[in-house]
């Protein structure tokens, strides 16, 4: 499997990613969530391997617009879901899939490097 990474080509953590890399070497399928969408399958699998409280990115200003009710409303896996499908800016970022077992959200160069030399 290639490495793929799934984000919003805007984002400042995913551009440090994909940087880091590039300066690597390291080949990868890029996927914009804007241009894209979010495949819902992926994110099936996302919260499968790492749980929805992982991807949920509460700290972006997606999350922070969202009215009250609609935050409440988001208190299992089932119902942040549907929220990251319709609205995929409140995906952590990046997501990568480095193989079909292990896949990591957000960019951390020591998790990157580990990943690497797995």
């Amino acid at each position: 499997m290639t490495v793929a990474v799934y984000g919003i080509s805007n984002c400042n953590t995913v551009k440090r990613a994909r940087a880091w890399l590039d300066e690597r070497g390291v080949v990868y399928a890029w996927h914009d969530f804007k241009k894209g969408g979010v495949p819902a399958v992926r994110v099936d699998r996302w919260i499968a391997q790492l749980g929805w409280e992982a991807l949920l990115n509460r700290q972006g200003t997606t999350w922070r617009q969202l009215d009250e009710a609609a935050k409440a409303r988001v208190a299992n896996a089932e119902a942040a879901r549907a929220l990251m499908l319709e609205r995929p800016s409140v995906i952590k970022r990046p997501v990568v899939e480095w193989s079909a077992r292990v896949t990591t959200v957000g960019f951390a160069e020591d998790r990157f490097q580990a990943q690497l030399r797995a």
